[in-house]
């Protein structure tokens, strides 16, 4: 993310480098210990930050789409990622968890309303944050949308994707025997959680491959693996995940809750060549989402380091900061 400046780089647009006022470790319960910090001005107008994954942790990057001198930015590692322990677990790790713990994070840091902020998984918990509690909501700035559905995991895990990417695709399957090929979440489900570490770990870097690879419109063929235990944590959280649906009560809960956030400002940026999340969810959010803007990026995929993406967010965070 952090690449040199320059007219192809995301980080021209960025804000330069700052580094954290505030540094903790909040016990959220459970057997949880949450990473937290934040940065800017600590009178600043509040906004969390919510990676991806779920297990991406969060990143010094994260926090340069902020103007330091009105913002006061607070990121997090969800259970089980980044610098949150105990590392890599699942228990007592679900959505509605990560919307408690956010909660306790917004009631220990003594902010009102805040802003929200996420993309792809982040994307998903923000809305499902904003639509849980819309009364401590000022905005809600959205990349790369995931919905959470099982057209969209069927996209991703069942061949759609692949088309696209048959090489890279191939080596993600072709470590699955072909009998277990018809449902390939559960069938890493059953290796990621095997109880053999490096197993466990040979397989998370194949799912944590598949995903980076194709997050980029840069990108063009297998991308170098993972580190052993980000791929490890990144790949068992976002299969326990994806397995149970995100934990949410039914196929398309976000789109069925939109009119609890209808009076809530949301900013959409999506884009155009997304592979992971197809643009066609952030299209539907639009359009049943009466208070926000879709802004679509051309020549853009997937990630936050898309230049184009890393602009217009710049854009808009710039332009709430006047009245949030």
């Amino acid at each position: 993310m952090d690449r040199p400046s320059g007219k192809n780089s995301a980080s021209q647009y960025l804000y330069p480098p700052i580094e954290p006022f505030d540094q903790r470790i909040l016990d959220v319960g459970d057997g949880h210990r949450v990473y937290v910090e934040q940065c800017g001005r600590q009178d600043g107008i509040p906004v969390v930050v919510l990676h991806g994954g779920p297990g991406g942790g969060c990143s010094p990057a994260m926090r340069r789409y902020f103007d330091p001198d009105y913002y006061r930015v607070i990121l997090f590692d969800q259970r089980g990622c980044g610098r949150s322990r105990p590392h890599a677990s699942v228990e007592n790790n679900t959505t509605w968890h990560l919307v408690r713990d956010i909660e306790l994070i917004r009631e220990t840091l003594n902010i009102g309303r805040w802003n929200v902020f996420g993309g792809s998984w982040g994307a998903t918990l923000a809305l499902v944050y904003a639509i849980s509690h819309p009364e401590h909501v000022s905005n809600v700035v959205l990349r790369s949308v995931f919905l959470m559905t099982g057209a969209e995991l069927k996209w991703f895990y069942g061949g759609g994707a692949g088309a696209f990417w048959p090489d890279v695709w191939s080596r993600f399957v072709d470590l699955i025997p072909e009998d277990e090929r018809a449902d390939l979440i559960a069938a890493y489900s059953k290796r990621l959680f095997s109880g053999d570490r490096g197993s466990e770990t040979r397989y998370g870097r194949a799912w944590a491959s598949w995903e980076n690879t194709l997050a980029s419109i840069r990108n063009d063929g297998p991308g170098a693996d993972s580190p052993a235990e980000f791929a490890r944590a990144f790949a068992r959280l976002e299969n326990h995940y994806f397995a149970n649906a995100g934990f949410l009560e039914e196929d398309g809960w976000i789109e069925a809750n939109l009119d609890r956030i209808a009076d809530v400002p949301g900013y959409i940026v999506q884009g155009r060549y997304d592979m992971i999340c197809p643009p066609a969810g952030a299209f539907r959010l639009h359009k049943g989402w009466k208070g926000s803007t879709l802004k679509v990026v051309p020549r853009a995929g997937h990630a936050l380091s898309e230049p184009g993406i890393s602009a217009e967010l710049v854009r808009i965070t710039n332009k709430i900061r006047t009245h949030s």
